[in-house]
């Protein structure tokens, strides 16, 4: 077994074994990763072009019922700065995302009680209704399978929910007993099912994480076929049992980045703004690996320090949707344009 033979077989086939996934990311070089990377961002633009497709990112609540360990956010931590927007205030991020070129909105939030299917449905109705030319994604944690047909029957395309790791006692290891990872799986399949443009998704470097369950990650995602998928490096929060953790490595993010393209060349790929935490040219070093979306913050200024989910996020300047023209300079910069048209999956 061999990394150049392993990266030539996903090349051609889109396909890995378990053994080869591991044995990759176990022992690729310097030499084989600029390989992987090569042949990653000609597949994408191959399907893409040079185009990246940005979407507005909304955060809609900072309050979740839920505990994850790794999360800042998370129930019991009583630090966390806690806000909801009202649909108002939601709506009127949507009318300045507009006007600067957004064809898509994320709502993303904690599990908040307060954005009922009934509150919800009604946001995204007001959404489709004000823009119709505009997609709607929905990042709103486990909702059970009418609620998400609720929503979709409201007009929402796409629906994130990330699957955080394939393995189910890895998942133990990172969220309370009140979670669970299949019911997490079940409902991404639910997703789909529906109708939805599903993302999935994990961090890289979280906690107890060995290479075995990365590739079952890559697995888990070939089985789900997700149209979307979002993966960051782990970035330790300060008020969780996780802060004294490493956070997650730059360069095996960009290696699964590349992975993903490979395996699925079609999927909408993130480079995220955890990314852009770790290293200034994060989401560059992210698009050159097979990367085609970024996504600008949107939520009103005064909030967007308190959605804090890991440490030292970046939450100004390229990051803030204001600023979309030096990410558009940064991304010609290295050979890509940024555009604002709907980038559905095809």
């Amino acid at each position: 077994m061999n990394n150049l033979s392993i990266i030539e077989q996903l090349k051609t086939t889109h396909t890995a074994t378990r053994e080869q996934l591991i044995f990759l990311l176990k022992n690729i070089t310097g030499a084989e990763r600029e390989e992987l990377r090569q042949a990653a961002q000609q597949t994408a633009q191959a399907v893409f072009g040079n185009k990246i497709y940005i979407r507005g990112l909304v955060e809609i609540s900072s309050i979740c019922k839920r505990d994850c360990r790794y999360c800042g956010l998370r129930r019991s931590n009583p630090n966390a700065v806690r806000y909801r927007l009202t649909p108002e205030q939601i709506l009127s991020c949507c009318e300045k995302g507009y006007a600067l070129g957004f064809r898509t909105f994320v709502l993303q939030g904690g599990e908040d009680g307060f954005f009922s299917d009934e509150v919800v449905c009604g946001v995204v109705r007001e959404i489709k209704r004000r823009y119709p030319d505009c997609a709607v994604t929905l990042s709103l944690g486990e909702r059970g399978d009418e609620s998400f047909r609720r929503l979709y029957a409201a007009g929402a395309d796409r629906y994130l929910l990330r699957h955080e790791t394939a393995d189910l006692a890895h998942y133990a290891k990172l969220h309370p007993d009140s979670m669970s990872g299949a019911e997490r799986q079940r409902q991404l399949f639910v997703l789909k099912q529906t109708g939805f443009q599903t993302g999935a998704g994990f961090m890289v470097g979280s906690p107890y994480q060995t290479a075995e369950n990365l590739a079952d990650d890559l697995l888990f995602l070939k089985k789900l076929q997700p149209q979307m998928c979002g993966i960051g490096p782990f970035i330790p929060h300060k008020d969780t049992e996780f802060r004294d953790f490493s956070q997650g490595s730059l360069e095996l993010t960009l290696t699964l980045l590349a992975v993903i393209r490979l395996m699925h060349p079609r999927i909408l790929l993130p480079a995220t703004t955890a990314l852009g935490t770790i290293h200034p040219q994060g989401r560059e070093l992210g698009i050159l690996h097979g990367a085609n979306v970024v996504m600008p913050n949107l939520s009103p200024l005064e909030h967007r320090k308190d959605y804090a989910i890991y440490d030292n996020k970046i939450c100004t300047g390229d990051e803030a949707a204001e600023c979309i023209r030096c990410l558009s300079v940064r991304v010609q910069r290295i050979g890509y344009k940024i555009v604002t048209e709907r980038g559905d999956y095809h």
